[in-house]
C-alpha cells in the first residue's frame, strides 16, 4: 500500500492542492502570512496540523540537519500580523527613500504597532530619572535629581544583588544613605573580598557590578509595591506572593498559559479568544498546539461581548477540544471597547458555569477615554461577587508598554495569579525559573508605574502634568480618528472608548476584491499593501486579527 493511501482523504486533498500551511509557507515565503483564511474563529485545524506533522516526518530520515521540512510544525503555524510582510516592506521602503528613490511621500508612518515612543511620545521624566540612577548610581550626587527619585532608586538598588542593575564602574563606590542592612563583606569583580565601610545612619556602599540576576518571580520589593498598587486600585487585599514580574505582559501570559497544555480525554485544550483578537494569542496557541476557540465581538453594538456568542462558540468547540480558558481583553485591542461591570459579571458567571480559567488582559487599564466608560478589574468584580465566583482561577496582566508610559522596549510587566492550587503554583514558579529572571531594568520601570510620585513629593507636579498630558492627547486623537473615518465614504468606525487603536471597517469594491483574489491575497491585505505603496502608511489588515466573513478592517 502506498504511503498516500494511509492519509485521510481530507488531509490528502490539502497535500495535493498545496494548501497545507507548511507548503504554502515554503512556496510563497512571507506573503503566506496574509494569504490564510482568518474568517473562521478557530485557527488550529486538525487536518492541517496532521498534514504538517506528516510532511515533517516524511523527511526526517533523510537528514538530521534542520530544514523547513523537519522544522517544528507548530512554529510554521505561528502567525504574528503586527510584524508581518507589510512591516518588512515598510522597512524596505524606508531604505529606498534614504537612497533617494522617488515616492509619492517623504516618510513611512508605521501605525502597525502600539510603539508610543517610536511615534514621538516623550518619556515620563520620573521614570527615566529613576532608571538613570539604578543604572548609574554615581548620578546620586547630581542635584538635578529630586529627592523622591533618589529614595525610590535606593530601595530598588537595595533589592538587587550587589546593589546595582548597571554596569561596572572604574570610579569610587557610591555611598548611599539607607537603613537597609547588608552583609559586611562582598566580592569585587576579581573575586577578592572587599570590606563595606559603614558610615553614620547605617549607609551602604553600592559597588556597581554588572547587572545581577534577580529572583525568578522578580525583585521582592517591587512585587510588594505591585500588590499595594492593586489594593489601592481595587480596595481589595492583594498577596505579593501572587505577583509575578515578567518581561512585558506577553511573557507573563505565555508563562501561565503553558501550564494548561494538557490533552483531556484525547482532546486538545481549548482557549476562548475574542475575534478580533490581539495576534499574540493566536500565535501562542499555534506554538503550544492548543485549540483556539474564537468568539465574535459584535461590531454593530460597539464591539460588545455577548454571552449568547460565548455559548455558541464553546458548544461548537467541545466537539473537537476541551475548553479550559477564556481570554478577555479589556480595554479591547484592536477594537477599543471598554467592558461595563454588568458585562464582566456575566462573563464571570459564564466562566464559572463552564469551569474556565479567566485570563484578564488589562494592559490598557489607564487608557479609558469615553465619558460613560470606566475600567473595572476582573479581580475586583470577581471578589465582590463572593462565593462561588471568588474562587475562580484568574490571571490578570499589566504592562509598562502601554498606558501613559509607552516603555515598550524596556519590557516590564506583571501578572497576578489567584486561586491556584499550591502544588500548581509551585510548578509555575519552577517553570519560570528556567528563564532565570525578567530584565532588571524592566522591573524597575514597573515599579515606577505602581509606585509613582505622591502629592507633596518633589516630582509629583511634573509627573502629574506629563501623565495627564499624554492621556489627554490620546483621548483627543481617539475621537479625531473615529470621526475622520466616519466622514469618509466607504468607511465606518465605532467610538474608541479606550486602549490605543481604532479598527475601522471599509467597504471593498468588487473589482478590488477580484484583483486581490488574482494575487492570492485577502482583500484587506491587498488594500493595506496599496495604502503603503501609495501613501507610506503602514497598517495591519483586519484578517491578521480575525473578522467576520465578508467584512474588511484594518488597525
Amino acid at each position: 500500500m502506498s504511503s498516500s493511501r494511509l492519509i485521510l482523504p481530507s488531509v490528502q486533498r490539502v497535500v495535493n492542492s498545496g494548501h497545507g500551511r507548511s507548503s504554502g509557507w515554503v512556496r510563497k515565503g512571507t506573503e503566506a502570512l496574509y494569504n490564510r483564511d482568518w474568517t473562521t474563529p478557530s485557527i488550529v485545524h486538525s487536518s492541517r496540523t496532521m498534514s504538517s506533522n506528516l510532511d515533517s516526518r516524511s523527511h526526517v530520515g533523510r537528514s538530521k540537519q534542520l530544514c523547513i521540512d523537519n522544522l517544528n510544525p507548530n512554529i510554521k503555524l505561528m502567525e504574528y500580523a503586527v510584524r508581518g510582510p507589510l512591516v518588512i516592506r515598510a522597512s524596505e521602503i524606508e531604505k529606498e527613500l534614504e537612497k533617494g528613490v522617488k515616492k509619492p511621500f517623504k516618510e513611512v508612518i508605521k501605525a502597525n504597532i502600539g510603539d508610543c515612543h517610536a511615534m514621538g511620545q516623550v518619556p515620563i521624566t520620573f521614570i527615566r530619572q529613576v532608571l538613570a540612577l539604578v543604572a548609574y548610581p554615581e548620578l546620586f550626587d547630581d542635584p538635578r535629581f529630586p529627592t523622591d527619585v533618589k529614595e525610590r532608586a535606593k530601595v530598588l538598588l537595595a533589592g538587587c544583588k550587589g546593589g546595582s542593575v548597571g554596569k561596572p564602574s572604574s570610579v569610587e563606590p557610591t555611598r548611599i544613605q539607607t537603613s537597609i542592612s547588608l552583609s559586611s563583606s562582598q566580592s569585587n569583580t576579581r573575586g577578592a573580598p572587599q570590606t563595606v565601610r559603614l558610615l553614620k545612619r547605617v549607609p551602604i556602599i553600592y559597588v556597581c557590578y554588572t547587572g545581577s540576576y534577580t529572583d525568578s518571580p522578580g525583585i521582592e520589593v517591587i512585587r510588594r509595591h505591585v500588590a499595594q498598587y492593586i489594593e489601592k486600585r481595587d480596595g481589595i487585599p492583594s498577596n505579593w506572593e501572587d505577583i509575578l514580574l515578567s518581561a512585558g505582559a506577553s511573557e507573563g501570559i505565555k508563562n501561565v498559559l503553558k501550564l494548561l497544555i494538557c490533552d483531556i480525554g484525547c482532546k486538545k485544550p481549548g482557549v476562548m479568544v475574542p475575534i478580533p483578537q490581539y495576534p499574540l494569542y493566536s500565535a501562542t496557541l499555534a506554538e503550544f498546539n492548543m485549540h483556539q476557540i474564537g468568539y465574535y465581538l459584535d461590531e454593530e453594538k460597539g464591539w460588545s461581548l455577548e454571552i449568547s456568542e460565548l455559548k455558541r462558540a464553546i458548544k461548537e468547540a467541545k466537539e473537537v477540544s476541551e475548553p479550559r480558558v477564556i481570554v478577555v481583553i479589556n480595554p479591547g485591542n484592536p477594537t477599543g471597547q471598554v467592558l461595563s461591570r454588568d458585562n464582566i459579571v456575566e462573563i464571570i458567571k459564564f466562566a464559572h458555569e463552564e469551569d474556565l480559567f479567566i485570563f484578564a488582559d488589562e494592559v490598557y487599564q489607564d487608557n479609558v477615554y469615553a465619558k460613560n466608560s470606566k475600567f473595572h478589574s476582573f479581580k475586583r468584580v470577581l471578589t465582590e461577587m463572593g462565593p462561588p465566583y471568588n474562587k475562580i482561577q484568574l490571571a490578570s496582566f499589566m504592562s509598562c508598554s502601554k498606558g501613559y508610559m509607552g516603555e515598550c522596549g524596556l519590557r516590564g510587566g506583571y501578572s497576578e495569579v489567584i486561586n491556584l492550587d499550591p502544588k500548581v503554583k509551585a510548578m509555575l514558579l519552577k517553570s519560570i525559573s528556567a528563564s532565570l529572571c525578567p530584565t532588571a531594568l524592566g522591573q524597575a520601570v514597573m515599579d515606577t508605574v505602581v509606585n509613582p510620585p505622591q502629592p507633596g513629593e518633589p516630582s509629583y507636579e511634573r509627573y502629574k502634568a506629563e501623565k495627564e498630558g499624554v492621556l489627554k492627547s490620546l483621548a483627543e486623537r481617539a475621537k479625531m480618528v473615529a470621526d475622520s473615518f466616519n466622514s469618509f465614504e466607504g468607511f465606518s468606525c465605532n467610538t474608541v472608548q479606550g486602549a490605543m487603536y481604532a479598527f475601522p471597517q471599509l467597504k471593498m469594491p468588487e473589482k478590488a476584491i477580484k484583483k486581490a483574489e488574482s494575487l492570492k491575497q485577502q482583500p484587506d491585505v491587498f488594500y493595506a499593501f496599496q495604502l503603503l505603496e501609495q501613501t507610506g502608511i503602514c497598517v495591519v489588515p483586519g484578517s491578521g486579527f480575525g473578522q467576520k466573513p465578508g467584512t474588511y478592517h484594518f488597525r
